[in-house]
């Protein structure tokens, strides 16, 4: 099926709801914020794509598996467009992909890190005290930082002194 007359917007947000994200795959790359708009032009359907950092070695294989799914939906055309102003923050990630991340073992970003209420003015950090980051695996708040560094870059390394269990946290920023 080759889609001539362009779907609505909407339905490519579904096919894009789909995409999982190649390094935690609970979690879409529509839930996790990378997908920043999608409108189409002529019959051409253009995605516009904002990597979680811009060294991201995810951004190719994810490109790529946008590509695919609306292709095996049937539409022809493809353009994505890499935008990287504003970055990316977590800010951006959806209840629901919290929720995921959560069920995952991955604690989920603490708080709202960044005021994008004024973008027209520019994007100001906010301040953030010290985090308190609740153990996925058992709830509990008395968590300890073991490592900025954890199984990717935008994760870091806790470990739960309740439950003993270690975990990764995905950093805010």
């Amino acid at each position: 099926m080759d889609v001539r007359q362009p779907v609505g917007t909407e339905q490519v947000w579904a096919w894009l709801g789909e995409v999982s994200d190649p390094e935690i795959p609970v979690i879409s790359v529509v839930d996790l914020g990378i997908v920043r708009k999608v409108e189409w032009n002529g019959d051409e359907c253009v995605v516009t794509i904002t990597p979680t950092y811009s060294g991201c070695p995810a951004m190719a294989v994810i490109a790529e598996a946008v590509i695919d799914a609306l292709r095996d939906h049937g539409v022809g055309k493809v353009k994505l467009v890499s935008q990287l102003s504003p970055a990316w923050t977590t800010d951006w990630m959806s209840e629901a992909g919290k929720i995921a991340l959560k069920g995952y073992g991955i604690a989920p970003p603490a708080q709202q890190v960044i005021d994008i209420s004024g973008l027209t003015t520019g994007v100001k950090r906010r301040v953030v005290p010290e985090l308190t980051v609740t153990c996925p695996n058992c709830g509990s708040t008395r968590t300890q930082l073991t490592s900025q560094f954890g199984s990717t870059p935008c994760k870091a390394l806790y470990k739960c002194l309740d439950c003993l269990e270690p975990f990764d946290y995905f950093k805010c920023h």
